[in-house]
């Protein structure tokens, strides 16, 4: 029996108890080692210990998962406080792994934060009005539902024709979850827009830097993935990328 590939999960600082652990909920990684059929490794958001190019050469490709915490504002040019919680050690090491994945040739992908985060690294920018803007759809729930309503909050994304989401999925749009309260402001140059809402914010895109794939979504398609042949389309699309087929 061959191998299967090795996908490096980045870990987020989170304090349980009085201590701070290196943390990546159970869904990221059981969805991508079940539907990309593939095993993972965590990459902890330590970057005073280690450095991303020390691990990338090993892995196969690389996820950048959603978590509650935001990316400072100051990582994309504002000089607002804007609104945590942050984690401002995943952001350094977030910045050191996608500029290693992309220099290592490996695979990149990215779901909620992992796509802001992303765009950011490539040099674009964050808006943190999307679920407030009347001009927007909300693009969250409303404070206070149950945590699983949350995930019940879904609208609308038109794929662009042509793009690896459109081909994968035959089909011009599909309903997505929503879960964020930031989206893209400007997309960073070389990234390909793959999916919109209806009121145009980018909700998907893809690129080949330096020749591998990277493919992020700001949806979540982890959730209840068993359930979703939509969601374990994203986890195929992952695998093929991990074998070198994508």
């Amino acid at each position: 029996m061959s191998a299967r590939p090795v996908l490096g999960i980045i870990a987020c600082n989170r304090t349980i108890g009085s201590e701070v652990a290196q943390v990546v909920i159970n869904r990221y990684a059981t969805a991508a080692m079940r539907h990309a059929d593939c095993a993972a490794l965590i990459i902890p958001s330590l970057p005073d210990y280690m450095r991303a190019g020390e691990v990338v050469g090993r892995l196969d490709g690389v996820l950048l998962t959603g978590t509650p915490s935001n990316v400072e504002p100051a990582r994309y040019g504002d000089p607002a406080d804007g609104e945590g919680p942050f984690d401002p050690d995943r952001d350094r090491m977030m910045l050191d792994l996608v500029e290693a994945v992309i220099t290592a040739q490996r695979p990149l992908f990215g779901i909620c934060r992992g796509f802001q985060e992303i765009n950011v690294a490539l040099g674009g920018t964050l808006r943190r009005d999307t679920s407030a803007n009347e001009h927007l759809l909300h693009h969250h729930a409303p404070d206070g539902v149950a945590f699983d309503a949350m995930f019940d909050h879904h609208h609308k994304v038109d794929l662009v024709a042509g793009g690896l989401l459109a081909s994968a999925y035959e089909a011009p749009s599909l309903h997505v979850n929503s879960v964020h309260y930031q989206g893209v402001g400007d997309l960073a140059d070389g990234l390909q827009v793959e999916a919109r809402a209806p009121d145009g914010l980018v909700e998907a895109y893809s690129a080949r830097p330096n020749g591998a794939p990277l493919l992020a979504v700001q949806w979540h398609p982890e959730w209840a993935t068993d359930d979703n042949d939509q969601s374990q389309t994203y986890f195929h699309l992952l695998g093929r990328a991990l074998r070198g087929a994508l």
